[in-house]
Formats: C-alpha cells, sequence, structure tokens
C-alpha cells in the first residue's frame, strides 16, 4: 500500500511538474518530463521572481503527516541515486547526521497534505503548487504543513515537527473550487 502511494505521488509529480506555469506564463509541455522548456526564450539562468513568506497569524488549516523511516530507499526510484540519501558514511560527509530524504518526497508530502486538507483529495482541483526547500528532511520525521487560504491563493510553510525547523517555506499554490 505505502509502495503504491509513494509510486502515485512520484508519478503525479513527475507529470505536474511539467505544466506548472513559470514566471512567464508560458511553459511548454513535450510528453516527456525531461524535456519541459521555456517557450519564452527566458534564460534558464535567471533567478525566479521572490516568493512571498508565510503570514505571521496562525494558519487557517493545518496537516500533519509522518514520513516512512525507508521513504528515502524507496525514492530511489524516482532515479535520484544520490548517496547521500542511502549510505550513512557519504551523508556525515556532506555534514548531514544521516541519510536525508529527498526533496521531491518533502515536496510530495507537502502536496499530500494541500490535496487531504484542502482539495477534498481531488487533484485536479490543484493547479499550482511551490516551494522553497528551507532545510534537509530526514526519514521518519513528522511534517506538519501549516497553510493559509484566501480564495484559490494558498500560502503553506512546512515543519519538521520533532527538530523544530522549517523545512519547506514561502510555499504558494493555487486551488480550484
Amino acid at each position: 500500500m505505502c509502495f503504491t502511494f509513494l509510486s502515485a505521488i512520484i508519478t503525479l509529480l513527475n507529470e505536474f511538474l511539467c505544466i506548472i506555469p513559470c514566471a512567464t506564463g508560458i511553459v511548454q509541455h513535450t510528453g516527456n518530463r525531461k524535456a519541459c522548456c521555456h517557450s519564452s526564450g527566458q534564460k534558464s539562468d535567471e533567478a525566479p521572481p521572490p516568493r512571498a513568506a508565510a503570514p505571521e497569524t496562525p494558519p487557517d488549516r493545518v496537516c500533519e503527516l509522518k514520513t516512512r523511516p525507508e521513504a528515502a530507499l524507496i525514492y530511489r526510484l524516482s532515479g535520484d541515486y544520490n548517496p547521500v540519501h542511502a549510505d550513512p558514511d557519504v551523508a556525515r560527509a556532506a555534514g548531514f547526521e544521516r541519510p536525508i530524504l529527498h526533496g521531491l518526497c518533502s515536496f510530495g508530502v507537502s502536496g499530500h497534505a494541500l490535496l487531504k486538507t484542502l482539495c477534498g483529495w481531488n487533484p485536479a482541483r490543484l493547479k499550482e503548487i511551490g516551494c522553497r526547500f528551507s532545510s534537509p528532511v530526514y526519514p521518519g520525521e513528522t511534517l506538519r504543513v501549516e497553510m493559509w487560504q484566501r480564495g484559490e491563493a494558498v500560502q503553506f510553510r512546512t515543519w519538521a515537527v520533532q527538530r523544530k525547523v522549517v523545512v519547506l517555506s514561502h510555499g504558494s499554490a493555487r486551488i480550484t473550487p
């Protein structure tokens, strides 16, 4: 069951990442997720526009989801075989206390929280999602996603509960009715 869910999230995000509008509002989807490109001629090394930080008010909604201890090993199936996600010695040499979770998985857990909490599990309602990766997530940690919704616009922030650290910041999404 867990493997099926993770596979579905990986597939959903890989497809979804190809159709998120860029700053210019134009992205070309070629059907091959590795071939997504700007059709506007925008240089790939230009900085994206700054993202808005989460409000300083209490969140409208909160969702906590626990990541699985073996999630980084399962997420290697996404094609990212970097040993920092699996080998404790490599992770320590890179400055981490232990192997870290893939960013795609951390992002997927936040997307899962949005789908569960604000979309009634309907992925067609989630039109855009983006964030800033602020700190690594360790497999097995519980992630707390705080959400502020104003109409279709959503801002979110994701915390690693046990360490009390923000792991995804400046999150934004657009959810349709």
